[in-house]
């Protein structure tokens, strides 16, 4: 019989909160963390805003050596990391070769990629770091909160585009299930606010261009919505085996309940028609979890504020749910923290997660106009206080990657 996993700890950093309280919060107010982008300068780019993660200072919890040899989406992973083990209460040590580490990204250390590339033609290859390649692979997150924590248990990384984050939760807990570890340190994180990042997501007509008003820029589900908003941060989770967490009287969070992932087989960028793909991959994460369709109270939505996305998510709900898919309600978050691609999922599923734990539902902003092809529940404008004892999270990625995660209020 499969193990029970449960979340112990929680962090996060985001364009509307440096940790999970503020992110939490401004979630419940409906506070857009989308603006201007500040960290180069966006004037000739058909799009120049983005969620950014404002006042940043790795230097307050890495050593300067350390932050000279980080990508950006590596500390933010760490920072995350750190605010997760301090939630849990987890004592990595006394446990080490049974705690393990994986963290998901889409594109890793890419503004460190575009540095090294400009040092290179500008001075030839003598000017390229030694250090590159160690701070642009992706796996490196993984790597180095293993090695700052003394985590030796199994080590991985997860690739998937948008879904890179909530893979690697998924795989987490798989880990812990099979006895193969007894917690793992698991989430996404990504940093891909870069001028090179920007101008390819805008040559694909992915992006919302509406620049003048940014705050109003994401809106899922909205008829009048027009593409994504590219976003940075990170969120990491600890799960763990139940028992072991009551054993030290951890607070738990929610329980992982289902795990569902599938392929559209359909095209690089765009989801299959009607959400076959996203319905398969939420259809395996209830049946795992060994609850009806009905059961569940709430999901948190990919919701991207693209055309195609948000019409085949809510069709892909409606096959899956039927005639409960009216009851359900559903929010996206990224109406307010843009889209975190990588992290996406992980930052998501700590927000659902504190759906179940708190009993209100956040809201997606910017739902003003109704879609006739979108016309679910969508929570729009306002939290709303609701009992949530089962809920899903999904999150979509180019290629055609889908998965979808079931959460539970722990029982006895």
């Amino acid at each position: 019989m499969a193990r029970r996993v449960v979340i112990t700890g929680f962090g996060a950093v985001t364009p509307i909160g440096s940790n999970v309280k503020e992110f939490w919060d401004s979630l419940v107010e409906g506070k857009s963390g989308v603006d201007r982008i500040a960290v180069f300068d966006p004037t000739d780019f058909p799009v120049r805003i983005a969620g950014e993660v404002k006042e940043f200072e790795p230097a307050t919890f890495m050593d300067r050596k350390e932050v000279r040899r980080t990508d950006r989406f590596t500390q933010l992973a760490y920072k995350a990391a750190l605010e997760a083990i301090e939630d849990s209460g987890i004592d990595v040590s006394s446990n080490s070769e049974r705690i393990g580490v994986l963290i998901g990204s889409g594109i890793g250390g890419v503004g460190t990629w575009e540095e090294q590339h400009k040092r290179l033609y500008e001075g030839g290859p003598s000017r390229v770091s030694p250090l590159f390649i160690p701070m642009m692979i992706i796996d490196t997150a993984s790597g180095f909160i293993s090695i700052k924590l003394g985590a030796k248990g199994p080590n991985f990384s997860t690739v998937s585009a948008c879904a890179s984050g909530a893979h690697a939760i998924g795989f987490a807990r798989e880990i812990i299930a099979s006895d193969m570890a007894d917690a793992m340190i698991t989430g996404g994180s990504e940093a891909p606010v870069t001028p090179l990042s920007l101008a390819g997501f805008s040559a694909m007509k992915a992006l919302s261009t509406r620049n003048e008003e940014p705050e109003k820029a994401s809106r899922p589900f909205d008829k009048e919505r027009d593409g994504f908003i590219m976003a940075e941060g990170a969120g990491v989770l600890v799960l763990e085996e139940l028992d072991r967490a009551r054993r030290r009287n951890a607070k738990i969070h929610a329980e992982v309940i289902g795990f569902g992932m599938s392929g559209d087989a359909y095209h690089i960028t765009a989801p299959a028609p009607g959400g076959e793909g996203a319905a398969r991959a939420m259809a395996l994460a209830v049946r795992q979890s060994g609850v009806s369709p009905e059961d569940v109270d709430y999901i948190n939505a990919h919701g991207t504020s693209t055309q195609l996305n948000d019409k085949f998510e809510t069709t892909a709900i409606k096959s899956v749910f039927n005639q409960s898919a009216r009851k359900l309600q559903i929010s996206s978050n990224k109406s307010m923290t843009g889209h975190l691609l990588g992290a996406a999922g992980a930052v998501e599923l700590i927000a659902t997660a504190l759906t179940i734990e708190t009993g209100v539902v956040p809201p997606t902003i910017n739902y003003e106009n109704p879609d006739p092809e979108c016309d679910l529940d969508y929570v729009p404008r306002e939290a709303r206080n609701s009992k949530v004892s089962i809920a899903m999270s999904n999150s979509f990625g180019f290629g055609g990657h889908n998965v979808s995660i079931v959460l539970r209020a722990i029982e006895d």
